[in-house]
């Protein structure tokens, strides 16, 4: 009989494996506005075929999702799916993403402002910072400083949802959580053409209520089992493919509420997988130094990487390059790596601190202990 491979945990929490998938969906965005900074007429396919799913930069939002579910219901589920004090939770949750997300926005404005438009003839403007400062960029309408900030307020939106999620999850379990979310977001689509209101919720990307309980409810999966998920997570994610071929470019982005929940199935069962260490040789490759760097400064890449597309793009390529495959591979040689490293000095000021210390106070503890050591001897100094 063989083994069943223990879950595949590193440390008191952090689950290996997770950090990778987070750095490579992140770069996945990056190589999709590379790609439509280069190839304009987006949705249409105006590039060569081996670069055609490049397209399809929302479906690593997808993965985000789920995977933000799965993240945060781990340490509830090992409690019974008991949440806790649910002012705590949002406070961790604010503390935990807001520093970053207004200091990227800040960055985005000034860029878009200063130096490059993301898109010409679109400049943000004070009502911008103000919509998209408190996060109600899908449901009121202001010039973009940065178009990745879309999911952004989604994803706050859905740690509101989060504690009825577990609450359901408590009562009803599982399967008919799924179901009646599934359900309900299901009901507003097909309404949507016949009632207002329901159109227009479909702003607020309500198919990402299922994508996020799916991903909540996943993390309950505690024990090894011999359950296929790999194979599961294969077969799935193989099926979209194909149907994404079928349909084209177009017709893909134009389905993506469809898209998105017939995605959200294999993600959860590769995150399951991955969550009981199948298979090893992925986990190891996604548990590697450099994705975990990555990993490390995914959501920092996330917020920041547009901005710089577009300066080298447009500012420093536009004038010298036409479109098309030499503006591709060039903005992506120089700007990729750009995004990368100043995401990583941008998340050790504006996330990374935040991550570590819970709150005000510790934050402000651990900056006076460290203004307060020696720099030469890492002593503490003398006091006057």
């Amino acid at each position: 009989m063989t083994e069943v491979p223990k879950p595949a945990v590193s440390g008191r929490t952090r689950l290996a494996g997770l950090d990778g998938l987070r750095g490579i969906a992140a770069v996945f965005v990056v190589l999709h506005h590379c790609r439509l900074f280069s190839y304009p007429g987006f949705p249409a396919d105006n590039g060569p075929w081996w670069l055609s799913f490049l397209l399809y930069g929302h479906l690593a939002v997808v993965v985000f999702i789920v995977l933000s579910g799965f993240s945060l219901a781990v340490a509830p589920a090992r409690r019974d799916w008991q949440l806790g004090r649910l002012r705590t939770f949002l406070r961790r949750r604010a503390w935990r993403i807001l520093p970053a997300y207004w200091a990227a926005l800040v960055f985005s404005f000034l860029v878009a402002r200063l130096l490059v438009t993301e898109t010409p003839g679109v400049v943000p403007t004070g009502k911008s910072l103000l919509v998209y400062g408190i996060l109600v960029q899908d449901a009121v309408s202001a010039p973009s400083p940065n178009s990745a900030f879309w999911s952004i307020a989604v994803e706050a939106q859905l740690y509101l949802l989060f504690p009825l999620l577990l609450l359901l999850r408590r009562r009803v379990g599982a399967t008919i959580l799924v179901a009646c979310v599934l359900a309900g977001v299901v009901l507003v689509q097909v309404l949507s053409g016949h009632v207002p209101m329901f159109a227009a919720l479909l702003y607020l990307t309500p198919e990402f209520a299922v994508l996020f309980a799916l991903g909540a409810v996943t993390a309950g999966i505690r024990h090894p089992s011999r359950m296929p998920w790999p194979w599961l997570a294969l077969a799935g994610g193989a099926g979209i493919a194909g149907l994404i071929a079928a349909l084209g470019p177009v017709r893909t982005v134009g389905n993506y509420f469809w898209i998105d929940l017939l995605a959200a199935f294999p993600t959860a069962a590769l995150l399951a997988g991955i969550a009981q260490g199948r298979p090893a040789w992925l986990v190891r490759m996604l548990d590697s130094a450099p994705l975990r760097f990555l990993g490390t400064c995914s959501y920092s890449l996330y917020l920041v990487h547009v901005p710089i597309v577009a300066v080298v793009s447009r500012l420093l390529l536009g004038p010298h390059v036409s479109a098309g495959t030499p503006a591709f591979l060039l903005t992506t040689a120089i700007a990729a790596p750009v995004a990368v490293l100043f995401a990583r000095a941008f998340a050790a000021v504006f996330e990374l601190p935040f991550h570590r210390h819970r709150s005000a106070p510790a934050l402000l503890a651990a900056v006076r202990a460290k203004l307060h050591v020696h720099p030469g001897t890492g002593t503490d100094e003398p006091s006057a």
